[in-house]
């Protein structure tokens, strides 16, 4: 198993709001949740999301947290191994409807091994992608990108550059080509088998930067019509890219969608230690990104027998 970072706690001068029948000191699921949800508002939450407690009694105790992408089986044992009480993730493990969670099915085992080792679940999805400081904001800010105005519109009356939503956009800390930019994704992510793939012109310079985590091609029209001269994102596919690109749109990076998010995990884990003094927050450092091999293709481009050389791609 992957090393598990944790946060060393300093136990609260007193008490903060302890339920009946807990030990003094000891903050409870129900407690945990309220500020979860003060950092991730359950309101930023898309319509069709399913953010929110998955598992757990409010009024059980909570001495250690654990913070995760994915709700995967390895994620679970980890977090069970570790004796944490909490699992907060970011990909809601029942996003899609259900009719019953039986420990014959792949969902069901997780939600019965949870319950049964005392392990309350919750996922913060939508709600940490447009919350400030969120899932957009640390995903920035490690590319060396202003988190700035978000993808999504702003009310009026708020300012853009600090408003919540889905993305970011802002200045690049340094201009550089797209295939330094991407050398620069691909260094700083976390790293996966999928890698780091870019479209666009490999001498453009880039400057200012819009980047969505996780699944973004949706956004591919809002960003075309932005002053950006790349998109950050995951899950890309062949005609909404190319279909960009003949447009006119800036240059695309595309990213791993696990390595995209894997970064918040830390922030979230920091920021609920800080308003939670006592709880011991920590990371499952567990690659649960899905894809297991890459091979780069040796091939003809479907011209015959050659190098590749000439046809405007490099490889990075």
């Amino acid at each position: 198993m992957n090393n598990i970072g944790t946060a060393p706690a300093t136990p609260p001068a007193t008490s903060p709001g302890n339920r009946p029948g807990n030990r003094p000191g000891t903050l409870t699921v129900g407690q945990v949740v309220d500020a979860v949800e003060h950092l991730y508002p359950p309101q930023l939450a898309e319509s069709w999301d399913a953010c929110g407690l998955v598992c757990g009694d409010p009024a059980d105790p909570v001495r250690k947290l654990l913070v995760a992408v994915d709700c995967t089986d390895e994620v679970v044992e980890a977090a069970v191994s570790a004796r944490a009480d909490f699992l907060l993730v970011h990909h809601p493990p029942l996003l899609r409807g259900v009719t019953g969670v039986p420990v014959t099915h792949p969902k069901g085992r997780l939600v019965h091994r949870l319950i049964r080792q005392g392990v309350a679940l919750y996922a913060a999805h939508t709600s940490a992608d447009a919350a400030r400081p969120g899932v957009a904001d640390r995903l920035a800010e490690l590319l060396g990108v202003t988190p700035g105005a978000p993808l999504t519109p702003v009310p009026d009356g708020v300012d853009p550059e600090t408003a919540t939503g889905i993305g970011r956009v802002g200045a690049l800390d340094t201009p550089m080509t797209l295939q330094e930019f991407t050398d620069r994704v691909a260094a700083r992510l976390p790293a996966t088998v999928w890698g780091v793939r870019a479209a666009g012109d490999p001498d453009r310079v880039v400057r200012r930067v819009a980047v969505a985590p996780g699944a973004g091609d949706s956004f591919l029209g809002t960003v075309a019509e932005m002053d950006v001269d790349c998109y950050v994102t995951s899950d890309l596919r062949h005609h909404p890219v190319d279909e960009h690109l003949r447009a006119g749109g800036c240059a695309v990076v595309d990213t791993a969608h696990w390595a995209s998010e894997f970064p918040w995990c830390r922030s979230a884990a920091d920021l609920l230690a800080a308003e939670l003094p006592g709880l011991d927050t920590g990371v499952i450092d567990l690659r649960t990104d899905p894809w297991t091999l890459h091979r780069s293709s040796p091939g003809t481009g479907g011209r015959g027998e050659g190098d590749g050389q000439g046809d405007g791609h490099r490889e990075f």
